[in-house]
Order: C-alpha cells, then structure tokens, then sequence
C-alpha cells in the first residue's frame, strides 16, 4: 500500500508538472504574441486602411490573426491559386510541365493589361505549361493567368479545387480579363487573411501528399522567384532573406480608393525557421508607397519576432 501510495504522488506530481508547464508556455506565448500584436498596432494606427493579417509560425502555435476573417480581394495573389490546381492536374496526368501550349494573338490582352508574355511576343507564340506558371506567378503576367485556368476548366474549376481541399473562405469567380472590365469584378474574387496563410501551411507542409514531390519543388521555387512586389514583403527584410510569396494590387478609384494591396507568402529564416504571413490593406486612402510600407513593416515586425531579434537595427 506504502509502494503503491508513493507511486501515486509521484505520477500526480508529474502530471501536475506536465500541466504547469503547459499553461505557463501557453501564457508565455501569447504574453509574446501580445508584444508583436502591440507593435503591429502601432504600424497601421492612424493609417486610413483596414488591414487584414494572419501570421502563423512553423511550429503552427505562434499564431497572430487581425481582421482575420474578412473578406479581402485577391486581386493577383489569386494566380498562386490557379498555379497549384494545374500542378495538380499535372500530377492527375492530365498535363504536364513541359506540354506546348499555343497562345494566339488573339488571346493577347491589350495593352492595359500588364503582360510581360506579351510585350516580348506581340505575335504570340508557344509556351510550355512550366514557363506559362512561371510568367504568371513570378511576372504576374494577366496573359498567361488566363491561358492556364482554361486549361483546367473556368475561375469556378480553381475555387472547386480547395474547397475540396478544406479551403471554405474562398471565391473566384472572374479571370483576369474579366476582373478588369468593371470596378465591382474584383470583389468577386475574394479570400480571407487566415484561409490565405492556411493555405499557404497546408500547401506547404503537405509535400507529397496534396501535390507530388515534384510538383510541390517545382511551385515553391518558383513563388521564390517571384519579382513583383520588392517594397512589400521584402522591403525591409535583410537583402539575403528567402521569401516565397504572390502579391496581388488593384487600381485606386477616382475618390482616391484603393482597394487592394497584398503580399502573402513564407518568410524563411536563418537557421531553416520560418513563418508563413498574409498581408492584405483594403479600402485604402493612402497612397501606394504608405501601403506598401504598411506591409513591410509588419514583415519585419515578425521577422524580428520570429528570429529573435526584436527591435534590432531599428
């Protein structure tokens, strides 16, 4: 009985333990989020925008979420989206990365449009799938954003594809081309701060599983060769920091309103740390460079936050 009594404190003690331990890291991480949170407050107070922001850590516990369930356009950030419904579609047989593709110059936007592809091709041309993903998601190229979601179907066909994948907080409905033609177009394509970073995570940490090896390899490079958007999420990162991301913007209306300014991605840190961060500023009155800074301030806010620098070189 005397054995059998001191086992029990002994197991109870440990629990006990065990528990304390818990609750005081829960405390700790939200006395620390809470200090990041601060910070951020003080980036975006007195700017007239509302900004919308998710951060997760990569140990999915250090989270951060303001305006988390808002509906924000997508805008370009959108043609990460279609990138991986026509890898999976690759990985399906479907296609593949290196099948040619026409694009008549028929299907060449007009000039309002921003289109690389076609200011290197006014006549057209063929392209494989692979440098068709690659103009649009690193170049953010409208042309090539519209040849690939006809390759797998309508806008519809893309919002389908992660909502099967859990992904609820989601609508596309227009393409380029049409999200363009009329101001209210892109509020038809819209997600949410948080189903935008978990996407990001699911995506990410999945390797194999939602998409194959290859697929997964080949997608996050090329979001790390993405060349839009230096003054956003990379803007006051140090110059050698990774980052895989999609930026998306819309126009500004004639009462000065801009309704999208976005930059999601994955921020890798030194040492194999990362943290996957959504920024989108909505219903803006400041002007471009104020939310672009907006965003990189809040990037090198969790930055210092996830690296353990806080408040360095500041």
């Amino acid at each position: 009985m005397k054995i059998f009594f001191i086992l029990r404190i002994f197991v109870f003690s440990v629990f006990s333990f065990l528990v304390l331990t818990a609750l005081v890291g829960c405390r700790t991480t939200r006395s620390s989020t809470e200090s990041l949170r601060k910070e951020i407050s003080g980036i975006i107070e007195n700017k007239e925008a509302i900004v919308g922001i998710a951060i997760v850590g990569d140990d999915g516990r250090d989270t951060l979420f303001w305006n988390g369930h808002r509906h924000c356009p997508l805008q370009s950030v959108f043609k990460y989206h279609i990138a991986l419904t026509v890898l999976s579609e690759i990985d399906k047989g479907r296609l593949t990365l290196d099948e040619v593709v026409e694009v008549k110059k028929g299907d060449l936007l007009p000039e309002e449009f921003w289109s690389p592809l076609r200011d290197e091709n006014p006549e057209g041309g063929n392209f494989t799938i692979r440098k068709l993903i690659q103009y649009s998601v690193c170049q953010s190229d409208n042309v090539a954003c519209d040849v690939l979601i006809r390759l797998v179907g309508t806008p519809k066909t893309i919002e389908e594809f992660f909502k099967s994948n859990g992904i609820q907080d989601i609508a596309i409905n227009v393409n380029e081309k049409d999200m363009q033609a009329e101001w209210d177009n892109m509020f038809t394509n819209w997600t949410t701060p948080m189903a935008s970073t978990e996407t990001l995570r699911m995506f990410y940490l999945n390797q194999g599983h939602i998409l194959s090896q290859a697929s997964h390899e080949f997608f996050w490079q090329t979001m790390k060769e993405t060349t839009t958007g230096k003054g956003r999420l990379r803007g006051l990162l140090p110059q050698e920091t990774i980052v895989a991301h999609k930026t998306g913007s819309s126009g500004t209306s004639d009462d000065g309103l801009t309704p999208a300014t976005n930059d999601v991605g994955i921020v890798f840190l030194p040492g194999g740390d990362y943290f996957i961060i959504s920024v989108f500023v909505t219903d803006s009155k400041e002007d471009d460079e104020t939310n672009e800074e907006i965003i990189a301030r809040i990037a090198r806010a969790a930055y210092d936050y996830f690296s353990g620098n806080k408040f360095a070189g500041r």
